[in-house]
Formats: structure tokens, C-alpha cells, sequence
């Protein structure tokens, strides 16, 4: 990771790329366009500066744009809400004195584990700084992945993502799903820029996966306040989940997920069983990452049941009391 300043710079050529001139007004001026999106001097145009100082900008000098041209560019370029808050905590990062510190560790009060352990019928779990797992509840252990287990520096939701093989198979559109978290990592990462641990993680994944290095280089933001997760899982099949995030008071970079289904539809009755199961079987919690041959024929016995037809005796066959397992991943 570079500087701030540097940052600010690649964001700026990123957005001004991805902006399509006809959306703007500008009349076209008959010049044939070599590259995406908008000249750097329409730009400056659309904002009212000069383009020797916009192209600055973008060139990562050290400058200190007042609060209209931010508010300018954020027009210009068209910025989204979470594209809005990564400019300005860049220009925070930007304008803050340069220093690489190691944050204190981040821990979920007990009172917030025991809030989690109260949701027996929902997934829940606390993500912190730089998408770290700070606690699941067992239900999310089950359907995700069973991060307690885990060696602490390998509780991490992006690392999870990219360096699990379970997450690929348990996420039907893995790859949405990825890019939103290497979008959300970059917009904590503006206001984290001289954390050693980002540095660290972005480096990590920079090397062991050609996609997160891809989607990293591109500089494009997400907030995850909600939205839908489909999930093939090993043991109860296909669900759909809805999830809503609530970041927490007393330190707002914990974000509180709580994941639920429609009324009524498979998805709910399928992660029913998968709560009753554990209920009966806590120490069964957590489905295996890969998928066995028996898994295979228990996801097919519980999607069966679901549909309310008559399963078959196999010699393979298996039940949640006869098996222990594991579980493949996260949210």
C-alpha cells in the first residue's frame, strides 16, 4: 500500500475511467476518445478547477483541496455514498501526520458475545477492524465456518474469502461476493492507512490470489449495509439469506451482521433443521469445508425432507446424530 496522497490520486483516475461522457452533458467535441470514461480537463470542467490542478490531484501531489472542490469532484465524477466517505477519509489520511502503528487488538465485549448467543434462530457475527471475526454465534459457526478454531490471525473474513477453498464452494456467486469484500476492505483501508496489519493482509492476499490483486488494483468501494447471500451448503443445500448491518456504539469500526430468511420459504425451513441439529448436537456444529460422500447424501436427505418426499435407505446414508463435522466458511 502507498500513501494517502497516492491513493487519492489512483481513486480520482479510477472514477474519472468509469464515467461515461454522455452522462455528464458535455457536447461532444468530435475528438476520437483512446480511453474510457472522461479527459481529465472535462473533469476539472465539471468542477470548476483548473486542469493543471485537478491533474495534480490525480498525480498524488500534496495538495489540500477546500471543502467546495471536494464537494465539486464528488459531482463530477458522480461518486456514490460509499465512493463519497472513501475521498473524504482519504483526505483525512491525507492530511494527517504519516506514522505506522500496530492498533491496539480488538476484542467484542462479553456482553455482545452474549447477545449473539442469544440469536438461536439467526446467523449473526462481529466483523472489526480490517474485516477481522471478533465473535460468531453458533448458528453462523454451522453455516459458515467455524472461525474459533481458527489460529487467531487467520480470523478474518477477507483472508477467509480468498485463502479457503471452502468459501469458494459454499458462496453459489463467490465471485460477487468476493469483490464486494476486496471493496470493502479498500474503504476501511482509508482510514487505516498507516495500520501495519492492513498492510500486511493486503499483502498477503496480493501475492496468494491473482483475483484479489485484480479487484484490489481497481480501486472501487463498497459499504455493506445489507443485502442477499446465496449459499450452497454441505449439509442443509441451497439457502438465500438477507443480512442487515449495525455498526456498534462505543466503537463504531465493529459491525454487527445478523443474517435472516424470507417467511415461509425453504431457506427458512432449511436453516430451521440446521438450528435444531446443532441445538440437539452442539458439538456437531460445523459442517466440513470439503464435502464427503456422505455429506453429500445427507444435503440430498435434508433437502428431500424439505420438499416433504420419502427418502430412500442407502448403505451410505448418514443422520446429524451419526456425523461430526466442521464448517465451510463465512459471510
Amino acid at each position: 500500500m502507498s500513501t494517502p496522497h497516492h491513493e487519492l490520486g489512483e481513486f480520482l483516475r479510477r472514477a474519472r475511467a468509469s464515467r461515461e461522457p454522455e452522462q455528464t452533458g458535455l457536447l461532444p467535441d468530435g475528438r476520437i476518445r483512446r480511453v474510457p470514461g472522461l479527459r481529465r480537463e472535462e473533469v476539472a470542467l465539471l468542477a470548476g478547477v483548473s486542469t493543471d490542478y485537478y491533474t495534480r490531484l490525480e498525480q498524488g501531489r500534496k495538495l489540500t483541496p477546500s471543502t467546495q472542490v471536494v464537494d465539486a469532484l464528488i459531482r463530477a465524477l458522480d461518486l456514490d455514498e460509499a465512493g463519497e466517505v472513501y475521498l473524504h477519509a482519504l483526505l483525512d489520511a491525507a492530511s494527517a501526520p504519516a506514522t505506522r502503528t500496530r492498533p491496539m487488538v480488538q476484542r467484542a465485549r462479553s456482553g455482545l458475545h452474549q447477545l449473539l448467543d442469544s440469536f438461536t434462530t439467526q446467523p449473526a457475527l462481529i466483523l472489526g477492524r480490517r474485516t477481522d471475526v471478533l465473535a460468531s454465534n453458533t448458528l453462523a459457526r454451522a453455516l459458515f465456518a467455524d472461525f474459533d478454531s481458527m489460529p487467531a490471525s487467520h480470523r478474518n473474513y477477507a483472508r477467509w474469502m480468498f485463502l479457503d477453498e471452502g468459501a469458494r464452494s459454499l458462496f453459489i456467486d463467490w465471485e460477487d461476493q468476493a469483490r464486494n469484500a476486496v471493496e470493502a476492505l479498500r474503504l476501511d483501508s482509508a482510514s487505516a492507512s498507516d495500520d501495519r496489519g492492513l498492510h500486511e493482509l493486503v499483502g498477503e492476499l496480493s501475492i496468494a490470489s491473482p483475483e484479489f490483486r485484480r479487484w484490489w488494483s481497481a480501486h472501487r468501494v463498497h459499504q455493506r449495509t445489507h443485502g442477499v447471500k446465496r449459499l450452497d451448503h454441505p449439509v442443509i443445500g441451497e439457502v438465500s439469506l438477507q443480512f442487515e448491518s449495525l455498526s456498534l456504539p462505543g466503537d463504531a469500526s465493529q459491525v454487527l451482521y445478523i443474517y435472516t430468511t424470507e417467511p415461509g420459504s425453504d431457506s427458512q425451513a432449511a436453516l430451521a433443521l440446521l438450528a435444531s441439529w446443532i441445538q440437539k448436537a452442539p458439538s456437531k456444529a460445523c459442517a466440513h469445508r470439503k464435502t464427503s460422500p456422505g455429506q453429500r447424501t445427507l444435503t440430498t436427505a435434508v433437502q428431500l425432507s424439505l420438499r416433504g418426499i420419502p427418502q430412500r435407505r442407502t448403505q451410505s446414508s448418514t443422520s446429524p446424530r451419526s456425523r461430526a463435522g466442521s464448517s465451510p466458511g463465512m459471510s
